[in-house]
């Protein structure tokens, strides 16, 4: 890889790590912690390839892309930042960024993507000025859209690619994903968001002539047809014939589905084949919150200041806390973390939330919605032994996700429910004395504090009476 680079991030780190990575790859690095500074370079017809942060201590590194593409048309920008939602990903297309990577990036994937900008050495396709449209406009304005994990952010570059086509879009995701949201982002975010945005349920699209008003009200806006996987067989052909006659001056079709359509081609009663290829030349899928377990911190935080902003009481996460949420399987998705973190704020008064605040509120099973362990004696009595206990309430948690295997990481989360009480209640035997309670469970003090710092157990000493 040869070329000269050009690096502006105010983290010493970032551009350290960067410097040190291409320089060793065989490019020439100018880094700096100013936006002016890297204009100036590019002015001056430095560097073939810049790599900018957005937010800088002089400038916001989106707002200079217009500004440098203006001085040097062609010259591909790497855009990084700690601002991962879906706004960031459509103003950095917008701004004609060459490609987008979150922070924190993966070194060999950024490394790659700079590969390829030095080697095609031109921008992506302009789709419009990054300054025409302001965070606080549109769909972003209420879009708990917010995720570093790769497949949101495939979701994003996705939408942004799209959102300015005619293509019919088929949005699929389980129910609280966020499909509706994000069909309103690709409307909002396009050449037709001063247009109609009309959404159809099954009940709407149910008469014979329904369709065609849908489209004509639509005008040349976007038509949201919402769960299509719900339409009975005599309304999927209406429809089906309704979308051959759409021409080139009509509404742009985006249909949203709980299940997937592909599955169920050709059965019996099942969707229409030509149907589901009218309705997803581009398919996007919406990941459930399981699969994305990095996102749920993000997503919390989001809904707390969100809350704060309304006139709630201000709460913030402690890492326990944040632990409990991955814990979860969250069968609501997004929409289910809002309504617990509402939840949090309203029945809460610590300004911090911990770990068995947010089991109490979840039913006091991380792991899903089933009973806690609790004393271990369950159904079958106090005479069974841990061991039956623990089968027993595994058992029904794998009954309660039916044929849907529970999220990873099963092992570490039985674990903890049952290492906190054990904790808890041989250091309340212990009275207190952490180097008696460590004897007792047969393992060394540090290795005891830090499971009690884990796990939020406050110790109190006290004489202990037997």
């Amino acid at each position: 890889m040869d070329g000269t680079v050009l690096i502006a991030d105010d983290d010493r780190t970032i551009r350290t790590v960067l410097t040190q990575a291409l320089s060793r790859a065989g490019c020439k690095v100018h880094a700096t912690g100013s936006l002016a500074t890297l204009k100036r370079w590019v002015a001056e017809g430095r560097g073939d390839l810049v790599i900018s942060d957005v937010v800088m201590p002089d400038g916001n590194g989106l707002e200079a892309l217009p500004e440098i593409a203006r001085m040097r048309p062609g010259l591909p920008v790497i855009v990084i930042s700690a601002q991962n939602t879906i706004m960031t990903a459509i103003q950095a297309a917008e701004a004609e960024a060459f490609d987008y990577l979150p922070k924190p990036f993966d070194l060999p994937d950024l490394m790659k993507r700079a590969h390829e900008g030095l080697r095609r050495k031109r921008m992506l396709r302009k789709v419009g000025p990054a300054e025409e449209r302001t965070e606080d406009e549109g769909a972003e304005a209420g879009l708990p859209l917010v995720g570093r994990s790769p497949a949101m952010q495939a979701l994003y570059r996705l939408v942004a690619r799209v959102m300015n086509t005619s293509l019919p879009v088929l949005i699929t995701g389980e129910s609280g994903t966020g499909k509706s949201l994000i069909a309103r982002a690709v409307h909002d975010f396009s050449d037709r968001a001063g247009a109609p945005f009309v959404v159809a349920d099954a009940e709407r699209l149910a008469s014979p002539d329904a369709a065609r008003g849908l489209l004509e009200e639509a005008g040349q806006g976007t038509l949201v047809l919402d769960e299509v996987s719900d339409l009975d067989p005599g309304a999927q052909a209406r429809l089906t014939r309704l979308l051959d006659r759409i021409g080139p001056d009509s509404a742009r079709i985006i249909a949203t589905a709980q299940r997937d359509l592909s599955a169920e081609l050709g059965r019996d009663a099942g969707f229409r084949e030509d149907l589901y290829f009218r309705l997803s030349a581009v398919h996007i899928p919406v990941p459930p919150l399981r699969e994305r377990l990095e996102d749920i911190a993000d997503l919390a935080e989001h809904f707390l200041e969100r809350g704060a902003g309304e006139g709630l009481a201000r709460r913030a996460l402690s890492e326990g806390a944040v632990q409990a949420l991955r814990a979860h399987p969250w069968p609501g998705n997004i929409r289910a973390l809002e309504n617990t973190m509402r939840r949090l704020m309203v029945t809460g008064t610590d300004p911090q939330i911990r770990r068995a605040e947010v089991e109490a509120v979840l039913g006091g099973a991380p792991a899903g919605d089933v009973p806690g362990l609790g004393g271990l004696s369950g159904p079958g009595g106090p005479g069974d032994d841990l061991s039956a206990s623990v089968a027993r309430y595994l058992r029904r948690h794998f009954d309660l996700h039916g044929e849907v295997l529970p999220p990873p990481g099963l092992y570490e989360r039985i674990l903890h429910q049952v290492e906190k009480p054990l904790l808890e209640i041989a250091l309340d035997a212990a009275g207190g004395n952490q180097a008696r309670t460590a004897e007792l469970l047969g393992i060394n003090r540090n290795t005891l504090r830090k499971k009690l710092t884990l796990h939020e157990i406050e110790v109190t000493r006290r004489r202990k009476l037997m």
